[in-house]
Formats: C-alpha cells, sequence, structure tokens
C-alpha cells in the first residue's frame, strides 16, 4: 500500500497527491500534522528514505530557527523534534512498501510508485 504524508497547505504536497491520484493506484493520506507520528514511525519512515534525521528536517520553520538551529542534537533527539513539531517535517513524504521518497521534486514520487 502506498501512503502519502500529507499537508494539504503545502503546494508540493498537494502537487504530490496529484501525482498519486493521476496514478490510478490505491493510496492512504495520512494528514501528519492532524494525526502526528511517533517516534517510532517517523524512525522508520526515516530509514526507508536512507537519510539522516537532520536531512528531514524543515529548516527555515522558526520553530527550528528559535529551538534547535545551532545546537548538538543526537538524530534521536531530532525525531523527537519533529514528533513534537510536526511542521519541521519535510513533506510530502510518500512511502510504498519498502521505498520510500520525499516529493521534492514532487515528480519524484513516480521514481517508487
Amino acid at each position: 500500500m502506498i501512503t502519502i504524508y500529507h499537508n494539504p497547505r503545502c503546494s508540493k504536497s498537494r502537487q504530490g497527491l496529484t501525482i498519486l491520484e493521476e496514478s490510478g493506484k490505491e493510496f492512504e493520506i495520512v494528514k501528519y500534522l492532524d494525526t502526528p507520528l511517533t517516534e517510532k514511525e517517523l524512525g522508520a519512515i526515516i530509514k526507508l528514505l536512507n537519510i539522516k534525521p537532520i536531512e528531514l528536517v524543515r529548516k527555515n520553520e522558526k520553530i527550528w530557527k528559535d529551538e534547535f538551529k545551532g545546537k548538538e542534537l543526537t538524530d534521536a533527539e531530532i525525531i523527537k523534534a519533529m514528533v513534537e513539531n510536526p511542521k519541521l517535517i519535510e513533506r510530502p513524504i510518500v512511502v510504498n512498501n519498502t521505498k520510500a521518497v520525499v516529493g521534492r521534486p514532487p515528480e519524484s514520487i513516480n521514481d517508487i510508485i
């Protein structure tokens, strides 16, 4: 099953959703701002993405700049910060079984569907 971690207020996330809709494949939408991820879920997604947690952080968000920028954080602390402040999570994220991609650009979603 394909899952998109989606923020409807984000244009790239909306573009990613359109790509999935046009693919004709079944998928699930998780509005992660309404249904926050657990640390375990986010950790599993990061592992599928094959990136470091810091690479999934939206570093231009005010909360990042005010509370975390310039601090030495462990991977676990970064994941916890994203779970507690889901706006910090880059979007959209699309997971298809054992593959995942951040939809930036949205067309990269095509690589895993």
